[in-house]
């Protein structure tokens, strides 16, 4: 059957996904239209280039996620040098090894820019600080005149996987000067608004996955210092917008994948909580399909 699909972000939490399309692969989904935040949008891309769950879960087995940490080199002490790059070049680590990454991995099936995909395919979101507001990809890149069926599918994922104060941020060019883009998920975590238009009829029914509790389960946060009101800030932010978005209406077509909020950056995951992702991501969408009515 076809559908339509929107993957939230999560950061390293976006394994659960795997799991979650494995299980609707093997009950004979299959996804006409996809649209992702960051993690979301890695898997959403895969996923519109044509790899198979089981493709998707051998390339994460080979991939050390620390390589994905690539830090300017610099003779200062980490300590010092970690809070100059946050000064100066606005994030920790680079992003290059990220986007190189996925620019070969989508190379392998022939995905370079979004020419190479069937119009409409994808869309991934990410946010622009410079003039503050969300950017639809690779819809929008036109009003920052760059041709979106020449721009690279890779770079577009890296954009929406831009972590604030993670990764740096990615500078782009347009004809009024340089804009700096960001993670995806400050202002929209979870897409599924794309895909509704109230004058017409959903040409198919509309699957999301989102990496979060559902309103009534949803826990309440404990702040007890500055961290913690950093962390419950940005929680905040990412998922406010889409909360506010999401009905009794549309929570009956989303497939919740609750988890630890904890868990996002942890880049030295071991095989084994790889593992316990992706069978958690399972395991919520074998319990969703028993009651979905589409």
């Amino acid at each position: 059957m076809n559908i339509d699909g929107v993957f939230s972000g999560g950061g390293i939490k976006g394994l659960a996904l795997i799991g979650a399309y494995e299980v609707l692969e093997e009950r004979g989904f299959t996804f006409k239209r996809l649209a992702g935040t960051s993690a979301g949008a890695i898997m959403a891309a895969f996923i519109a280039a044509g790899y198979t769950s089981q493709e998707i879960k051998d390339l994460m087995d080979e991939t050390k996620m620390k390589m994905f940490l690539d830090q300017r080199t610099t003779l200062l002490p980490f300590a010092l040098a970690k809070w100059l790059l946050l000064y100066w070049r606005m994030g920790m680590y680079r992003g290059n090894e990220l986007e190189e990454w996925l620019g070969k991995k989508l190379a392998q099936k022939g995905v370079y820019t979004f020419k190479d995909m069937p119009k409409g395919k994808l869309r991934l979101i990410a946010s622009d600080l410079s003039t503050g507001r969300l950017i639809v990809l690779p819809d929008d890149l036109e009003s920052y005149g760059i041709p979106k069926e020449t721009f690279p599918v890779a770079r577009a994922v890296r954009m929406s996987c831009g972590v604030p104060f993670f990764f740096e941020p990615i500078k782009l060019r347009s004809l009024s000067g340089e804009n700096i883009i960001v993670d995806g998920g400050l202002l929209s975590n979870f897409p599924l608004w794309l895909f509704e238009d109230e004058n017409k009829q959903r040409p198919r029914p509309v699957l999301g996955i989102k990496l979060s509790y559902n309103m009534e389960e949803q826990p309440k946060r404990v702040i007890r210092n500055g961290l913690s009101l950093f962390e419950a800030l940005f929680s905040t932010m990412k998922d406010a917008h889409d909360a506010r978005y999401i009905s009794r209406k549309h929570e009956k077509d989303i497939i919740f994948i609750p988890l630890d909020e904890n868990f996002s950056s942890e880049f030295s995951i071991s095989e084994e909580k790889k593992h316990a992702l992706i069978e958690k991501g399972r395991i919520r969408t074998k319990q969703f399909l028993q009651k979905w009515t589409y």
